[in-house]
């Protein structure tokens, strides 16, 4: 048996980012990841916003800046020009290790190839701990407080019955691959029928001869096999892949997200949800590597200061507070474009593609990043040309 203040289940960004602020507060934490090595998997795309990153303070090493954005739908092909880069792909089996040496640093413990088998609960139903399955044996893990960063599985809060089965998600498949002839400034997103039944393709550079080729489906609006699609994609060199040469598949990444909203509660006495497990993720792009760092950092923070007060569901009420204010309607209005995208012919991606042209680059950027200020909206109501516009804008402003 092993005593901790914190256990954290899962060492992807948001548990990494959570052992590192609540060790920096002096409580006992250690990250039990089930993979042999930190982002010995990679699940994500890595597609991210300089801003943040910089926020973050992750090191310019970490990610290639990407300048332009490109969407292409059967009929159109539109290229936004930025001054300046603003998105970026990750490194992310870097940027991860990175996290973890940041959490070490500040005293947290690590342990790897360990994998949780139960959930620890006290007669009252308050979370106690785990039990797992790690290099050392099976070990009891008892603590104060559990954070369950385990990402879309959600471990702990479905084990302990707090949370269910995501209905609603997307598949996300890719290779990473030796190419040439890229524009390493610039990524691509892919949209109707012959890219995804229900989603989209991407082809996302990180650096002058490495890039990222994938594509993701919605389920359970789409029961098609996505890595069919992304060979078919590749092997055919459908545009815009007919313009890179020596395609090479050097890895291949798998990957699920939420794709219903955030959870309801992500809050219980001894329990807190965090990153995937939360829902905290962006649907329009399927991004939350961005959530997930700021809110672990928080939840970390937070846990640590309700350790002294027994870690009980008000106790937390601050970490909930702070997440739902900055993003949870955003995701809901995300969620609200996003599930018109899903239904949507290609003769309608064709005519959504326009609207995007005719956006411009500032309010695109805002508008993929799921920044759906009620100015903005406004504004975007009040000027844009087109009917079917004003009624994409309309539908986010109608909370």
């Amino acid at each position: 048996m092993t005593e901790h203040d914190i256990v954290i289940v899962g060492g992807g960004p948001a548990g990494l980012s959570a052992a590192y602020s609540a060790a920096r507060k002096k409580a006992t934490t250690i990250v039990l990841e089930k993979d042999d090595s930190i982002a010995q998997n990679i699940r994500t795309s890595g597609v991210s916003w300089i801003d943040d990153i910089k926020r973050f303070e992750i090191p310019e090493k970490y990610y290639n800046p990407i300048k332009n954005f490109r969407i292409i739908s059967p009929s159109k092909d539109v290229l936004l020009r930025g001054n300046s880069p603003k998105s970026c792909v990750l490194d992310v089996r870097a940027t991860y290790q990175y996290l973890a040496t940041l959490a070490a640093k500040e005293g947290a413990e690590i342990s790897v190839r360990s994998e949780v088998q139960s959930v620890k609960l006290s007669p009252s139903n308050k979370i106690t701990g785990v039990v797992a399955v790690t290099p050392k044996g099976r070990l009891d893990f008892d603590s104060k407080l559990v954070i369950d960063a385990s990402g879309f599985n959600s471990i702990v809060a479905r084990r302990s019955g707090y949370a269910y089965n995501w209905s609603r998600y997307g598949i996300g498949v890719e290779y990473e691959c030796y190419c040439e002839n890229i524009d390493p400034e610039t990524w691509v997103l892919m949209v109707g029928n012959k890219y995804s039944d229900a989603g989209y393709a991407w082809i996302f550079p990180i650096s002058n001869h490495r890039v990222r080729i994938g594509t993701g489906v919605g389920r359970p609006e789409s029961l098609s096999d996505p890595i069919k699609k992304l060979n078919t994609l590749i092997e055919n060199k459908i545009k815009p892949l007919d313009e890179l040469k020596n395609i090479q598949p050097i890895e291949y990444h798998y990957g699920f997200i939420p794709n219903e909203g955030a959870r309801k509660t992500t809050i219980f006495d001894g329990l807190l949800l965090v990153g995937d497990s939360a829902g905290q993720a962006n649907p329009l792009v399927l991004e939350g590597i961005r959530f997930a760092i700021e809110f672990g950092r928080v939840a970390g923070e937070i846990g640590a200061a309700s350790l002294s007060k027994g870690c009980t569901k008000e106790s937390l009420q601050k970490y909930e507070k702070f997440w739902k204010d900055r993003v949870d309607s955003k995701i809901k209005s995300s969620l609200k474009v996003q599930t018109r995208w899903l239904k949507m012919s290609d003769d309608a991606w064709d005519r959504e593609v326009e609207i995007i042209r005719q956006m411009g680059f500032e309010d695109f950027l805002d508008f993929i990043k799921a920044q759906f200020t009620t100015s903005k909206m406004m504004k975007l109501v009040l000027t844009h040309p087109h009917a079917t516009a004003k009624q994409l804008f309309s539908l986010i402003l109608d909370k």
